[in-house]
Order: C-alpha cells, then structure tokens, then sequence
C-alpha cells in the first residue's frame, strides 16, 4: 500500500470561518511530509481531524487504504495514529511515566497500577529511538525539548505508526532542533511516518521529503521537496514573493533609553543567573541579544521589566532610576513587552482579543469612563490592531484567545505592544510560530519603530533574526556579558564563538 494515510476533499467549517476548504494530503508510508501555510491556513484544523478532536464537516479519511470514522483520539491510537501538540498536553507535577501511561495504564492482575513495568518499557523505547529521556524524572524539572520528547514517547508507547508533530520546533534551541532531526530520521529508519507541521522553510528543505502546502483553508499543491526552492514554497504559501532579507537604512542612533549598570539577578533556582551585567540601548536602534538558551537573557528582560528583582546594579530609562518600581509603573513609564511565553504570560486565554488589547490601559480614557468600561472604544481600538496586524480570527475582537492560532495569538500581542508605541520595546522571541510573509512584516514593524526614535532590545534564539534586524548584538555567556559587536561588522562565526565564551579577539 503506497499511501499510509489519505485524507480527500475534507471541509470543516466553524462559526464565520471556514478553516479547510476542499484539502486534500497523502501521506505514504516511510515518509516525512510538511505541512505548510500561514497562520491560521488551517493546518492545525486538518491534523485536528486526522486525530479525532474534530469532525469533519465533508470529506474523506482512509487508512491503509481502508475508509475510517475518527470519532475520538482514542480511535486514532487504535488505527495507529498519534500527534504532539503545539502546547504540550503534560502534567507538570507527574513523572514522564505517570504521565506516558495515563489513559492507557498497565495494571497487575488487572487492579494495580504496575508503573514499574511501565518504566521498563519507556525506557527501552527511548534508548531504541535515540530519545534519551528518564522514565523517573519529573515533568517540571525537565527542559522543553525533553518534554517534546516524553510526548513522543507517549505515541510510541500506543504503538502509533504515523506520527503528528504540530510545529515541533517553535519552543526548542538550535541544538534541540538538530537533535529532533536525528530522532525524526531514526522514526523513519523505524518505519513510521511522518506529518511535520512547520513554518520553517529551513527544516523542511532539510528533514522533510513532500510538502503540501495550504493558503486559507484551500489546498495549493504538493511537491517534491528535493526539488524545490525555498522561495517557490514561501510563494506558494503567501500568495507572493517573499523577500528573506531585512530591508533597512542605517540606524540614527541618539539619547541612552536603556540603561543597565552592574547588574546582577538570580535565577528561580536562587544561582546566579546574571553577574554585573551592563548595557546600553540608544533611541533609534535595535540592540540584539544573543546566547545559547540559558545565559542569562531571560532573567535581563525579567529584571528590565520588573518581573524579577535584581540583587544589585540599576537599571535606568530615559536617564530614570526604574530598578524597585513596580511593573505597572514601568508600562506607564514607556516600556513595552513582548514575552518569551505568549500563552503564560503574553494573554488571558479565557479574555476575549478586545478585552487582552487593553490590558495594560484598561483603566485609561476612552476605555474606561468613572470605573467603567466603555466596551465599543475597546472593540474599535482592538478591531484596529487586528486588521493592521492580520490576526485571523473567526469573530475577530469578540473571539477568545485561546481560540486563535500560536501564530494568531502571537501577532495580536505584538499588535498591541507596538500600538501603544513604547520608548522601550522590550522583543523577546518576537516571530515564533510565525510564517515567513508574518515575519517579514513584524521585521518591518520593528524597523518602523526604531526609525521613529524608540529603542527596541531584541532578543531571539534565531541567530539569523539576531544578525538580520539588529543594528548591534550583544552576546552573553553564562550570566556575563562576552563583548558588544556592531551588526554589520561580524558574521555567524564570530558570534558563535562569542556565544561559547570566546571574547573578540581571542581566536578560536
């Protein structure tokens, strides 16, 4: 049987939108097949399907040549079918076993809960697979990329053949990504095969052997990656040509906005995350931050935006002493933040797009009046950002957070950070889970708010983000500053020897 999986002419509509359109994708057995399109083209919607978390409205499953009904997840796992979600679906405080074998327990004499035997198993699957995960570890104390991993455990635990990787990439480190390469190839060397839903053009050119690509909901077509460009994909997927470089004039750098002195912060784990770190943010330009995952950056943006207290140095802005005010004060004050994680701490899930657009000036006019909330200034402020930053929703304003995309959730935070306009824009993993045509527009974004005279400190996981939109870069290692390099003036190379340690000028 050439194709593993089938799905034809499937349509699945949900109030006001329609989110697959007439798609159609094959997947054939021993394959790695991406899935490609937009936020919000449907993607997520499709695979939804396949695993049984929605029903389509018309269309056509079969597997192994068989027509199916997927009523459930749990009858994907029977027909050998099992997905990692975008947002991980563990329980923080359970073991990776406990929360492997939840659902699908192994018990002795058909009453206790043989956990043991169940941790024998997991850890022969991980060392078959390459996974290298600890069966006794607890979910919480393990990093992202482990966690991913304990998720694709839990489908091969099930026995799933096929397996659905919802933008596996978005939240793991350069070498996590490398090393989910290896795991993928081991999979297929396995047998398995593989649906890769992903935005990055990079990785499919590298991992992925087909793509089908899809553009609001519809099926554009599918190609042989092999031969393929990167720019014909991101073409097929826009709707346009893409250009993969940041276009920018040089920057106009002017007054100090940011400045931090001699600061030092401790990590949640009470070690020094940050020693006598100091730094400079001018108006008029970006300042990128750059580090292996770990170093240090996310305890400077929690400092700079008073999410963690510093232990000594000040932070300045604007020539202000801002080190013990509160974060409010600091909103108030000129600072914006994009936060590294958009659903803990970027939006209120359960808080409509209109009422996460104003949290930070609710109480302000035209929003609030006497203590009370003037609901249509809030739909028509939010329905402006919106449409400015093509957030696709199905009620726009009105629809929920959590019911939109990670890359829809994504822009509507950046939508309403750079609205208000900041003297200090504070980007932390800006673009990800976004598209190429997405990310080309926040980088123009960017760009457009620097040219007004702000400041904006960027901070990324993306070296090409770093190197691409930065005026200049500062590298950090281990909590410490290493060196402060104008963009222009360096290539990966150096910066990645200064990530490792290596300060300018040392050599190799």
């Amino acid at each position: 049987m050439e194709y593993v999986v089938e799905m034809l002419n499937i349509r699945k509509e949900f109030t006001g939108i329609v989110a697959n359109d007439d798609i159609t994708l094959r997947l054939k057995r021993g394959e790695i097949h991406a899935l490609l399109g937009e936020n919000g083209a449907g993607k997520s919607t499709l695979m939804s399907i396949l695993f049984g978390m929605y029903q389509a409205d018309r269309g056509t499953i079969k597997v192994n040549g068989k027509e199916v009904r997927i009523s459930n997840p749990n009858v994907a796992n029977q027909l050998g079918i099992g997905m990692v979600h975008q947002h991980f679906k563990l329980v923080e405080n359970f073991t990776v076993t406990e929360n492997i074998i939840m659902g699908s327990e192994t018990r002795k004499f058909g009453m206790f809960l043989d956990v043991k035997q169940a941790g024998k198993k997991i850890e022969e699957l991980s060392k078959r697979y390459g996974l290298n995960v600890d069966p006794y570890a607890k979910i919480e104390e393990i990093s992202v990329g482990m966690q991913q991993r304990v998720e694709i455990l839990k489908m091969l635990y099930r026995k799933a053949e096929v397996l659905i990787l919802d933008e596996p990439t978005g939240v793991l480190t350069p070498q996590e990504i490398q090393e989910l390469g290896k795991i993928m190839k081991n999979l297929i060397a396995e047998g398995k095969s593989i649906i890769l839903i992903t935005h990055k053009l990079k990785e499919i050119k590298e991992y992925a052997d087909r793509c089908t690509v899809i553009r609001r909901g519809k099926t554009i077509g599918t190609v042989d990656v092999a031969s393929t460009t990167e720019a014909a994909m991101a073409e097929m997927m826009v709707g346009r040509q893409v250009s993969f470089k940041v276009q920018k004039t040089e920057s106009r750098p002017g007054d100090v906005v940011l400045k931090v002195e001699g600061l030092t912060v401790k990590s949640g784990r009470k070690s020094l995350a940050l020693h006598d770190f100091s730094l400079e943010v001018r108006g008029g330009e970006i300042v990128g931050i750059a580090g292996v995952e770990g170093n240090g950056q996310s305890d400077l943006v929690e400092a700079v935006t008073g999410l963690r207290k510093s232990e000594s140095g000040k932070i300045y802005l604007n020539g202000k002493d801002i080190t013990g005010i509160p974060v409010r004060e600091r909103i108030e004050s000129g600072i914006g933040h994009i936060p590294e994680d958009r659903q803990r701490r970027g939006l209120v899930l359960d808080y409509t797009i209109g009422e996460n657009m104003v949290l930070e000036i609710y109480h302000k006019e035209p929003f609030s009046r006497g203590g009370i909330l003037q609901k249509q200034e809030i739909r028509k402020y939010a329905d402006h950002i919106v449409e400015s930053f093509d957030v696709r929703s199905g009620e726009g304003a009105a629809s929920t957070a959590r019911s939109l995309s990670g890359g829809n959730q994504q822009k509507a935070i950046i939508g309403r950070e750079i609205e208000r306009n900041p003297v200090l824009l504070v980007a932390v993993q800006p673009t990800r889970g976004l598209d190429v045509g997405s990310i080309e527009y926040i980088h123009r974004r960017l760009i457009e708010h620097r040219d007004k005279g702000n400041a904006v400190l960027l901070v990324s996981l993306e070296l090409d983000e770093v190197m691409n939109v930065s005026d200049r870069i500062a590298v950090v290692n281990n909590g410490e500053l290493v060196g402060v390099v104008r963009a222009a003036d360096t290539n990966e190379n150096e910066i990645g020897l200064m990530m490792a340690g290596v300060r300018r000028g040392e050599g190799a």
